[in-house]
């Protein structure tokens, strides 16, 4: 392998359309010879959201991180980290699993709601298969974008950072969700 992708932003062209990687947005987390895992950063999984609605009895927006084991819950926080389990995605911002330390961190004032960002599932690429569809234009990368991953993210993500790439990646930005209606 000859570049990593980690911590890039994936941006889905227009080729990927009709299921969860329409107009996504993926954060690359770790990327290897093995493969890639990701998390879409700007789309609400609406069911289990409204699931811990009636569990905490609060709104917790959780977005869809990919379409990979949907049952596994994953953590993006910035500032201090409240556990040892975690992989750094940048001097800012961490990933973990550990749901114990997260609500500890909480509770006990550590981290705030704001500044944590939960994930449902994961997008997960084998070995080669993420270049492949680089290669294929079903992803453009951006090399560096100032994004804070934890904020409030919707189908709006999509089309301004389209709009900020400009030339063609104006033209996708302004076209329908489903080209073959343009």
């Amino acid at each position: 392998m000859t570049h990593s992708y980690k911590g890039k932003i994936l941006i889905s062209t227009p080729d990927i359309a009709g299921d969860i990687f329409s107009r996504s947005v993926v954060l690359i987390v770790d990327h290897n010879e093995d493969g890639a895992f990701g998390l879409i950063l700007n789309k609400k999984n609406k069911g289990v959201s409204s699931r811990l609605l009636d569990i905490f009895g609060f709104a917790v927006d959780v977005y869809a991180g990919g379409p990979v084991e949907n049952n596994k819950i994953f953590f993006i926080s910035k500032g201090e980290k409240v556990t040892e389990e975690y992989v750094e995605i940048n001097d800012e911002f961490y990933l973990t699993e550990d749901i114990e330390k997260v609500v500890s961190g909480i509770v006990e004032g550590k981290i705030s709601v704001p500044d944590v960002k939960v994930f449902s599932g994961y997008s997960g690429w084998g070995p080669q298969q993420l270049e492949g569809e680089i290669l294929r234009k079903m992803w453009t990368t951006v090399e560096v974008y100032a994004l804070d991953y934890t904020s409030a993210n919707d189908q709006n993500l999509w089309k301004n950072i389209m709009q900020n790439l400009g030339g063609e990646f104006l033209l996708w930005a302004n076209s329908p969700e489903d080209v073959s209606m343009n």
